[in-house]
C-alpha cells in the first residue's frame, strides 16, 4: 500500500496491541536500475534475520514463530520491485501481513513487539502533503488522492459518480453553445447534492485540503447546493471528462499546487518567526527532542531530507556516524527524526516538512512550543 492509504483510523489499528510477536521490517529501496538490483537480496537477508530472531526469542512459541515466518514469505512473494519508492515496510503477525511503500527512506530494521512499528509510516504521511482532488461536470465526478508523488484515482468511498439519467447530449450542446443550461436543471442540482454528500463523508473520515476542477458554472453550482466547495483549498476552472487522466489533471493543477505549497511554507515561516519573538521557539534536534518528550511542541518543522543517527546519552542526543555503530547497540536511534515526528503528533502537535537548507541556522529542525 502507498502513503495515501494511511488514514488516522489505519494508523490507530496498526498501533493497537496484538499478541506477541508483531514483527516490523523496514529497509531502504531504490526506484530504478541498477541500484534496485540489491533490494531483493537485502529483503531476503532481513527476512532471514527476522526468522533467526523469532527462533531465538524465548517468548515466541514454535507455532507462533512458524506462523509469522509464513506470513513474511507471503509478503516477500507479493513485493513488486517495479513499484518501489524510497523504502519498504513489511508488517506481519501470525494472522496477516501488510506491505507499505514509502516516499521517505527508512533504516534497515527488524523489530519484535506487541504492536507494529509505525513511526516511519507516520513520518511518511506527514511529508506526503496529502490532498484530495475532485474533477467533475454534470455527467461525472471522480475523486483523486494526491501526494507529492502524483495522483491516484480513488475507486471507492462512493466514487466515481455519474448522474442516474443522461438528460443531455454533450455533442449537441457543443455545437449549439448551450452547455450552461445543463447547470440550471434540477437533475444536475440533485446530482451535485449527491456529489457533495459523498465528498463530505470522505472529508470527515480523512480530512485533507480539497482541490476542485471543473467548468466555472459547475464550480458555482456545487458551491450553491452544498458545503465542500465553500472551504476548498483551490478551485481550478477547467473542463474535464470521465476519461481525463492523472497526468492531464496534474498539469492543470500544477500552478494551484505550487501556490498552495508556497503559502503553506510562508505560514510556517511566520509561525516560527512569531515564536522567536514570543520566546516559544526551539531549534536543533536535541532541544526539540527534549521539548517533544515533554509534550510541549505545538509545531515541528523539519528539512525535507534531514536524517540523523544519534546515541541517546543521559537524556540527550549525540550525533554519531552510522558506520561507527556496532550491531545491536540499543542506545543508537537510526530513525530519530521519524521518532520525533511521531512523538509530536501523538501529543496533538503538527509536523511539517520544509525546503532543504531553510533551517540551516537551527540545526535542520525547529519547533513552536506550547509553553
Amino acid at each position: 500500500m502507498d502513503t495515501d492509504a494511511l488514514t488516522a483510523g489505519t494508523l490507530q489499528r496498526l498501533r493497537a496491541t496484538r499478541p506477541y510477536p508483531a514483527l516490523s521490517l523496514t529497509m531502504p529501496t531504490h526506484r530504478r536500475a541498477p541500484d534496485n538490483a540489491q533490494d531483493a537480496v537485502r529483503l531476503r537477508n532481513l527476512v532471514a534475520e527476522a526468522g533467526n530472531r523469532l527462533d531465538a526469542d524465548p517468548r515466541v512459541s514454535r507455532e507462533a514463530g512458524d506462523a509469522v515466518k509464513a506470513q513474511l514469505e507471503r509478503a516477500v512473494t507479493d513485493v513488486d520491485p517495479r513499484r518501489a519508492l524510497e523504502s519498504l515496510v513489511v508488517l506481519a503477525d501470525a494472522d496477516e501481513y501488510q506491505i507499505w511503500r514509502l516516499p521517505r527512506t527508512a533504516p534497515e530494521r527488524v523489530v519484535l513487539s506487541d504492536s507494529y512499528l509505525t513511526r516511519n509510516l507516520v513520518a511518511a504521511k506527514a511529508g506526503a502533503q496529502l490532498f484530495w482532488v475532485l474533477n467533475f461536470s454534470a455527467e461525472h465526478a471522480a475523486l483523486w488522492s494526491g501526494t507529492v508523488e502524483g495522483l491516484r484515482e480513488e475507486k471507492g468511498r462512493g466514487f466515481p459518480l455519474s448522474p442516474p439519467h443522461e438528460n443531455f447530449d454533450p455533442e449537441r450542446q457543443a455545437r449549439s453553445g448551450d452547455a450552461p443550461s445543463i447547470y440550471v436543471s434540477e437533475d444536475t442540482r440533485s446530482f451535485f447534492r449527491t456529489v457533495d454528500e459523498r465528498l463530505r463523508g470522505v472529508l470527515a473520515a480523512d480530512p485533507r485540503p480539497l482541490f476542485l476542477i471543473g467548468l466555472p458554472q459547475a464550480l458555482s453550482l456545487l458551491e450553491d447546493v452544498g458545503e465542500c466547495a465553500r472551504t476548498a483549498a483551490c478551485k481550478v476552472a477547467k473542463g474535464t471528462t470521465a476519461e481525463t487522466t492523472a497526468a492531464e489533471l496534474s498539469r492543470e493543477l500544477e500552478t494551484a499546487l505550487e501556490d498552495w505549497r508556497a503559502q503553506g511554507a510562508a505560514a510556517v515561516r511566520d509561525r516560527l518567526d512569531a515564536a522567536r519573538g514570543a520566546k516559544t521557539f526551539a531549534g536543533g534536534l536535541d532541544e526539540v527532542w527534549a521539548a517533544a518528550k515533554e509534550g510541549r511542541v505545538g509545531l515541528v518543522a523539519v528539512e525535507e531530507h534531514f536524517q540523523q543517527t544519534v546515541r541517546v546519552t543521559e537524556g540527550h542526543l549525540v550525533a554519531v556516524d552510522p558506520a561507527d555503530v556496532a550491531p545491536g547497540d540499543e542506545e543508537v536511534r537510526e530513525d530519530i527524526v521519524d521518532e520525533l515526528i511521531e512523538t509530536v503528533l501523538d501529543n496533538g502537535g503538527e509536523a511539517v516538512f520544509v525546503a532543504d537548507d531553510s533551517l540551516a541556522d537551527h540545526g535542520r529542525v525547529a519547533a513552536v512550543l506550547r509553553f
